[in-house]
């Protein structure tokens, strides 16, 4: 087996885990035979991604298998339902049917994007009204207020990550060197830029051209999202990884020990014991889980973005 630790990434920031499922995601698409695997462990004061795989592989061919995968989903019809997700449920239901040819044979890349962005089988309401649209994932942070786009952002990413980036996310510590204007999905902490907490006004910041940014860490970080589709669940619609307490959004993700593959991945993201307010720390130390990390999901004004995480 090969290996190679993520240094660039932790787990104890929901961007960068994120970022960490898209490597074994995008890697196992890439190269579905090489059997690509993940696991955790600490290294320089955090839990870090170690990707391993049964070829040799260094970091320059990992680099280079990601960022060819990477290159083929712009052309994917899930990126192109429009600039948000604000699409209505007869548009969003014909685009399944004919995802389903693909997936028939074997690309579900579109198919699995479409079931983590939303769902046909439930409306989304404004004001207690409906709207005709369909309800959508939880991962959402933005719809237009702004000009921050949700889909628009990830053509976005698509178009601008180049290898380079993707490097400086696995292999370096995140200075945030990247642009930040039009070039945030709000998935890390840091993104929580209001202006009550700063001394200048966020919108009109000039260095936001330049810096505050870490393109390849987003970019990496949307290819995880088909591991946390969408569910309908009695009249509403649930993101897998998210749980609703006292009127609050919070998204809870597993570390883990041994190496697993993708399907494995798949299934403990799903597990309910890890949405219990004190999970059984005995049950999930059983199937390997050495640590659960939390984030509340906050909404400012017409954004939302996700709070400092705590290991429960």
């Amino acid at each position: 087996m090969t290996d190679l630790l993520l240094s660039g990434l932790s787990a104890d920031n929901p961007l960068a885990y994120l970022a960490a499922l898209g490597v074994l995601r995008t890697a196992t698409l890439a190269a579905p035979d090489v059997g690509f695997e993940l696991n955790w462990e600490i290294a320089n004061g955090h839990w870090r991604p170690r990707l391993r795989c049964s070829t040799d592989i260094d970091r320059a061919q990992l680099i280079d298998l990601l960022d060819k995968e990477l290159k083929g989903s712009k052309n994917l019809a899930a990126f192109n339902l429009g600039d948000d997700l604000t699409v209505n449920i007869g548009d969003f239901r014909n685009m399944l049917i004919r995802s389903q040819a693909s997936a028939a044979a074997k690309d579900r890349r579109d198919v699995d994007f479409l079931a983590a962005f939303g769902s046909d089988a439930i409306e989304s309401e404004s004001n207690g009204k409906p709207t005709g649209k369909i309800a959508d994932t939880a991962f959402r942070t933005m719809s237009g207020a702004g000009h921050q786009h949700f889909l628009k952002t990830m053509r976005t990413f698509i178009d601008d990550t180049n290898a380079s980036h993707l490097h400086k996310a696995l292999f370096e510590h995140w200075i945030y060197d990247d642009a930040l204007e039009k070039h945030s999905m709000r998935w890390d902490p840091v993104d929580d830029v209001r202006y009550a907490l700063r001394w200048n006004n966020p919108s009109g910041d000039s260095d936001r051209k330049t810096k505050g940014s870490v393109w390849g860490g987003n970019r990496l970080a949307i290819e995880a999202l088909p591991l946390f589709p969408a569910q309908p669940h009695q009249r509403e619609l649930r993101t897998t990884g998210f749980s609703k307490r006292s009127q609050e959004t919070e998204l809870s993700w597993p570390v883990w020990l041994p190496p697993i593959k993708l399907p494995e991945v798949r299934s403990l993201l799903a597990l309910a014991q890890l949405q219990k307010e004190h999970p059984d720390s005995g049950e999930l130390s059983a199937l390997g889980v050495a640590e659960v990390f939390r984030s509340q999901r906050i909404t400012q004004g017409k954004y939302r973005n996700f709070v400092t995480p705590r290991p429960i």
